[in-house]
């Protein structure tokens, strides 16, 4: 708990009834590798924050293979549509990669906290700010570049999970076949 109000804390001021107040709302669970977060076509109850582990957002392609869109690694926020009260029907799945420990807060309860916080949604708006930024940074270029390129680009923008991701699922996030990627690292030691 105390990571997600470090976290928090980056980003505005809360004083100690506000932090027992968000404290009072969250749960913390763990999510065992391979388990869902959320699955395509179920509406998302919840809003949650990762304090250790790796989540791969994906989907099916028309051939039925899964497409790596990204990864969310510690200190994320997954919320679940543009607003509070926005029904959320993904069109991906996100799953756990690892073991992950998360905080979590039904929607009801983060309404609760926006609605007792007067700030609470302008700090959410500027990690929601962080977070796109972030993203953007990483992913804008790989479209492209070659798969070598690609590839140490991804080492870089993402240099903590590069060892802690199967081949096959950062293949897949680079457009690559595994055979490909593996000729890549390969030629690059």
């Amino acid at each position: 708990m105390e990571e997600f109000i470090d976290y928090v804390l980056q980003f505005g001021n809360l004083n100690k009834q506000q932090i027992d107040l968000i404290k009072s709302k969250a749960t913390e669970t763990e999510l065992r590798k391979d388990e869902f977060y959320w699955e395509a076509g179920k509406t998302v109850k919840q809003i949650g924050f990762i304090t250790s582990g790796i989540l791969r957002v994906f989907y099916y392609n028309n051939k039925g293979e899964e497409v790596t869109q990204y990864f969310f690694d510690e200190n994320h926020l997954l919320l679940s549509g543009f607003t509070v009260d926005e029904v959320y029907t993904p069109s991906v799945y996100i799953s756990a990669i690892t073991d992950c420990k998360m905080i979590v807060f039904s929607k009801q309860a983060w309404k609760e906290i926006s609605q007792t916080i007067i700030d609470w949604d302008n700090i959410i708006q500027k990690i929601i700010t962080k977070h796109k930024s972030e993203k953007l940074g990483k992913i804008s270029e790989l479209v492209s570049q070659d798969g070598t390129t690609r590839y140490l680009d991804f080492i870089g923008k993402f240099p903590t999970l590069a060892n802690r991701i199967p081949l096959s699922y950062i293949a897949s996030f680079l457009g690559l076949t595994q055979s490909s990627l593996s000729r890549i690292r390969k030629n690059i030691r």
